[in-house]
């Protein structure tokens, strides 16, 4: 075969190739997690339900596991109150939203300090523990309720991982309607 016709062979089944199999974008691993999460909230009565719901669990666990009693440490002094076992959850949150997204994270961080002050404010007044827990129980019936509208068992029973990823999924839906990059 001569040269030239050895090109042209090689170059039009290079360009076939191309035409058949478009490059592929590898997906980041946040990407790949809420895509997961988001193909189990296809029905829109569950979408409706997960957005009101999945706030209600997160703060039910924050606010359960801030009335857990903490060690007083004297050092603290005054501060006492912002360090307990929630602070620990808090900062294992962030520092996985951290790794999948800092956009997401920051989010993330802005929305558990509006946690953390509603927190502090009701904690003066009310039973931290019930009042988390009773948001908990209130959210998850509210999410079986919306796993049975779509015909699947929840999310969160395949792994538990996506109970983390449930309120980033709720801001990653708003960033793209504003068409920001997370």
């Amino acid at each position: 075969m001569p040269k030239q016709a050895r090109h042209d062979f090689f170059y039009k089944r290079m360009k076939n190739q191309a035409k058949a199999k478009p490059q592929q974008i590898d997906k980041r691993p946040v990407d790949l997690l809420l895509d997961e999460y988001a193909s189990f909230h296809t029905n829109p009565t569950n979408r409706v339900i997960s957005y009101i719901c999945i706030p209600f669990i997160s703060f039910g666990i924050l606010a359960f596991v801030w009335s857990i009693p903490f060690p007083q440490l004297e050092f603290l002094g005054k501060n006492q109150t912002f360090v307990n076992w929630a602070s620990f959850v808090v900062a294992f949150t962030l520092y996985y939203y951290l790794r999948l997204s800092p956009m997401l994270s920051y989010l993330m961080l802005f929305l558990l300090g509006v946690f953390s002050y509603t927190i502090v404010s009701l904690e003066k007044n009310f039973v931290l523990a019930q009042i988390g827990l009773i948001l908990f129980v209130i959210g998850n019936i509210g999410q079986l309720i919306g796993y049975k509208k779509e015909g699947r068992r929840p999310v969160f029973a395949q792994d538990f991982k996506f109970m983390l990823i449930g309120p980033m999924w709720l801001f990653s839906l708003i960033l793209k309607k504003f068409k920001i990059r997370y």
